[in-house]
């Protein structure tokens, strides 16, 4: 079952159980895919759909930094259960040895020596994680190494 599907499934099923918060934030997924196909003309496959839940889940975790900062914790609880509910549809997220290794192995494939080469690296390494790796982190882990 694709994506898509799965989306579409599971808000069926937040509707038949009553779950009007879970309802709501799939809701709000799949206005987005829909959004961005109607903008692009086609339908959008897995890796287009991972797109779009990386971004509202990192729009998320944005808000909830500025929240916590600012002592909003009435719209911190909110957001705490929609990046739950969001990360239920993302990829099992790789542990930071798994990341390391991989950055390790992106440094040799490109031959990256100096902090000059970051973005070689950092573009040879985020399709390689895409959707398991919080791209902050990543590039944390890629200046580190270098």
């Amino acid at each position: 079952m694709s994506l898509s599907e799965r989306l579409t499934e599971d808000m069926k099923q937040a509707m038949k159980n009553q779950d009007k918060f879970r309802l709501s934030v799939i809701r709000m997924i799949r206005s987005s895919v829909k959004n961005v196909e109607i903008e692009q003309k086609k339908t959008l496959d897995d890796n287009e759909v991972l797109d779009i839940l990386n971004r509202e889940l990192k729009q998320r975790k944005d808000s909830l930094q500025e929240f916590e900062k600012a002592g909003r914790d009435d719209l911190t609880e909110n957001l705490h259960k929609e990046i739950e509910v969001i990360t239920q549809y993302m990829p099992a997220q790789l542990t930071e040895e798994e990341i390391k290794t991989i950055v390790q192995q992106t440094i040799q494939e490109v031959g990256a020596s100096s902090k000059a080469d970051m973005g070689k690296v950092m573009g040879a390494v985020l399709p390689k994680v895409k959707g398991r790796a919080d791209g902050k982190y990543v590039s944390q882990l890629v200046q580190q190494s270098l």
